[in-house]
């Protein structure tokens, strides 16, 4: 496993990183989701993502209950807060209220005395960007963050937290969780670009783009029974016949590089300096195996070259 600093931070997290969105807690057998972190923290990963929205906690407890059986300083771990958790007006957003509220609440659920990387899940619109920023340093101060993130934050919304961090001396974000993969690169515009100058890494999500990049699906019309896109309408917008076809092609590359093009997709992404991790989800103790693989992967100019020409 090869890795990385989280930004500008001196913190270092493995290039593949193992995440709960949609799979732990939940739609995953328990047994399944222990052995993936098991099998995640064996090939060296020491990254790993969850949030309090994930099956309303569920995936929480279920990852920090695997994770106890190591060294708490040999792995980092990361949750999130912003989202609906209760029916109260105060139960979502990111006031102080709600941020410590959920705070506490995750450490609980963790069973940890520490989060090592707090994201903002998304920005809040309705909360004064200082009171966020406050409340979050004053849990670093605590010692109960030791990193604070954002997640889809735009770059002018992280320039504004980091001129207000400047102003006030509070902590600064050093990390920002988008999604980014082969068919969605609207970071590459102004996140990525804002990310090199202000210090803030990238951990993207849905680097496989729900698995469409493992090249699984072999038809828009004819999903995989026991896929998730089979089950969620959100999923299945996204499967077309035209990007089925592009996989196609890609799969004729990652071949020719001895490499899946689950693999190949992932090295893709890490060609990206300010990427500190790909985070991905699995199934299967089996998955995290192969993702794990894309590690270290460095793809030529002409393979980058000609995986643009079949994404054009």
């Amino acid at each position: 496993m090869q890795f990385r600093r989280l930004g500008k931070s001196g913190v270092k997290v493995s290039e593949i990183s193992l995440g709960s969105w949609l799979t732990y807690g939940g739609y995953v057998e328990r047994e399944n989701a222990v052995k993936s972190i098991e099998t995640a923290y064996g090939l060296g990963i020491n990254f790993f993502d969850t949030a309090n929205v994930y099956e309303r906690g569920a995936a929480e407890i279920l990852m920090g209950e695997t994770l106890r059986a190591f060294p708490r300083e040999s792995y980092v771990l990361a949750t999130k807060v912003f989202g609906q958790m209760g029916e109260g007006p105060n139960d979502r957003g990111l006031s102080r209220k709600h941020i410590i509220e959920q705070c506490h609440a995750s450490l609980k659920r963790l069973g940890a005395e520490y989060i090592d990387l707090y994201y903002c899940h998304r920005f809040d619109p309705n909360t004064p960007m200082e009171e966020t920023l406050r409340a979050l340093d004053d849990l670093v101060r605590q010692g109960k963050v030791l990193y604070v993130g954002v997640s889809e934050w735009t770059a002018s919304q992280m320039a504004e937290a980091h001129a207000i961090a400047d102003r006030y001396l509070l902590d600064r974000i050093v990390a920002n969780q988008p999604v980014y993969n082969m068919f969605n690169r609207y970071i590459e515009k102004e996140v990525i670009p804002y990310g090199e100058r202000g210090g803030i890494g990238q951990v993207v999500f849905s680097p496989l783009a729900q698995g469409l990049l493992t090249g699984k699906y072999a038809s828009a019309q004819n999903l995989p029974a026991d896929s998730r896109a089979s089950k969620l309408e959100g999923m299945r917008k996204g499967i077309t016949e035209e990007k089925i076809a592009k996989v196609q092609q890609l799969s004729e590359v990652a071949a020719e590089l001895n490499l899946t093009v689950g693999q190949l997709a992932l090295a893709w992404i890490l060609r990206q300096d300010n990427v500190s991790s790909a985070l991905v989800g699995a199934s299967r103790p089996e998955q995290v195996e192969e993702n794990a693989k894309a590690a270290g992967v460095i793809l030529s100019s002409d393979v980058i070259g000609h995986i643009e020409s079949i994404l054009a």
